[in-house]
């Protein structure tokens, strides 16, 4: 007992800071204390010239602040907030030039809803525990020529949230990292634009400062790095890159290809599945198209090889398919929107003269362009093509004409296509835009859009989903 009534025992008390005490009690005893709430200023400079009578530790001297913040004194709130004066987005000083990078996420909701999105081959099934491609032979003829096939990446965004999830934007900011950036730059920095739900974005813009070094690495190769396409697989996205430029947010011509583009079918398949004898003709004609399509044929041969396969025909095939053609989802609100930019519209098609005219006078495109056919007297197709096949070149040489008419710069001029045929169009546009492209295509394009609508078009031009619903009402 008496140890327990020892002198230090009795002095010995809650530790107190006299410096904290006040004159209320409630405010001495109670444990939580909010923080103190500054008078109702709004603005940062009144804010900051305010502080001059509150304490900061340690000391040091505090200027007034001016609405120019210093490097060595910048300007800090110490009540509720701590902020941290950068200019990733502002204009560049005065003889300097910008050097940003914008990288557009779109998400793709699904597994990837075309097919040929992203070329995966895969081995037939096999129950031998030896790989296809390592299988000893003795054939010649069955050796693999190709190297073994990489194993697909996880699929992150159905661990982490079917949507642009913070963690998928951390994992493309670490990737973009990884690359030198030009002589001089210490770090780059980035900013995030939601361009439609803040909660749970499926479209995210980001911009980078600076870009990755050009002399490393220049933009054309940087969209083919295979990371990049490793980072699409894992996460289920689309990455545009772009250079933040002004043009790229002010396109003054747009051109579509139309088959598989402005709309679902190829015309010259739906031709085909009209003759029935022989029977097999249409499937000969798919085929044909196909391989078309994928580069492995020669464009200009195979369609003159397909046309003479329809000969015979009535000419008024042509108005029968009218009511068969399947717009694209999208198509009409796209043009729609871009009526109220001011934005001209044209479609190359590798198809047929007479439909590519009645859909772009539906859609209210402004240019079009196809080839034409020959027809006899008694008003049936000959199987000839009459004057220039629409082609590779002669797509490209046509972008070129308009955008001359038209008096627009190719660098605000976009083309969006699909096919093999289309790749010259992609590459003289300031943006080419593959749309659910063949695996070539996908890879030589600019950009890549794979999902249901081509109203996501809009959203590599910067808009937001309120501004796309503005302009497709």
């Amino acid at each position: 007992m008496a140890a327990d009534d020892s002198p230090s025992k009795q002095n010995s008390g809650r530790p107190q800071l006299s410096s904290m005490r006040t004159s209320s009690y409630l405010k001495e005893h109670q444990q939580y204390r909010p923080p103190k709430h500054l008078d109702s200023h709004f603005g940062i400079d009144t804010v900051v010239e305010d502080l001059q009578g509150s304490r900061i530790s340690p000391p040091k001297s505090f200027s007034p602040f001016h609405g120019v913040p210093s490097k060595d004194e910048p300007p800090r709130i110490l009540e509720g907030a701590n902020h941290d004066f950068t200019h990733p987005n502002c204009a560049p000083t005065r003889g300097a030039r910008s050097d940003r990078l914008v990288a557009t996420l779109i998400y793709k909701s699904t597994p990837p809803r075309a097919p040929n999105a992203v070329p995966s081959p895969r081995f037939p099934p096999s129950n031998s525990d030896i790989p296809a491609n390592l299988a000893p032979t003795t054939n010649i003829e069955s050796f693999p020529l190709e190297p073994p096939v990489a194993a697909e990446p996880e699929p992150l965004d159905h661990l982490y949230g079917s949507y642009i999830s913070p963690l998928c934007i951390t994992s493309f900011l670490h990737l973009m990292s990884t690359f030198p950036l030009p002589r001089g730059a210490e770090e780059i920095t980035s900013s995030h634009r939601c361009l439609d739900d803040p909660e749970h974005p499926l479209v995210v813009e980001l911009t980078l400062s600076p870009a990755p070094s050009p002399s490393y690495l220049s933009l054309a190769d940087l969209r083919k790095h295979e990371l990049i396409y490793r980072f699409e697989r894992e996460w289920n996205v689309d990455v545009a890159l772009q250079r933040d430029t002004l043009w790229r947010r002010y396109p003054r011509l747009v051109v579509f290809d139309m088959d598989s583009t402005l709309i679902t079918q190829e015309v010259i398949d739906l031709l085909a599945a009209t003759i029935t004898d022989p029977p097999d003709l249409a499937a000969k004609v798919a085929d044909i198209t196909h391989r078309a399509m994928l580069g492995e044929l020669e464009f200009d041969a195979a369609f003159r090889e397909r046309v003479a396969l329809l000969k015979g025909l009535p000419e008024t095939i042509f108005e029968q398919l009218r009511s068969v053609l399947n717009v694209t989802k999208g198509v009409r609100e796209l043009i729609r929107a871009f009526k109220k930019l001011g934005i001209k519209t044209a479609v190359l098609s590798g198809g047929f003269l007479p439909l590519t005219h009645w859909l772009a006078g539906e859609l209210g495109i402004d240019h079009a362009h196809a080839n034409e056919v020959r027809v006899d007297a008694s008003g049936r197709l000959t199987g000839e093509v009459k004057g220039h096949i629409v082609g590779r070149e002669r797509k490209q040489e046509l972008l070129l004409e308009i955008a001359k008419n038209e008096g627009i710069a190719l660098e605000q001029v976009v083309a969006v296509g699909d096919g093999a045929n289309d790749l010259l169009m992609l590459e003289t546009a300031g943006l080419g835009v593959a749309w659910n492209a063949k695996p070539r295509v996908q890879l030589e394009a600019g950009a890549r859009l794979n999902g249901d609508t081509l109203a996501d078009l809009l959203y590599l031009f910067g808009l937001t989903s309120e501004e796309v619903d503005q302009l497709t009402a």
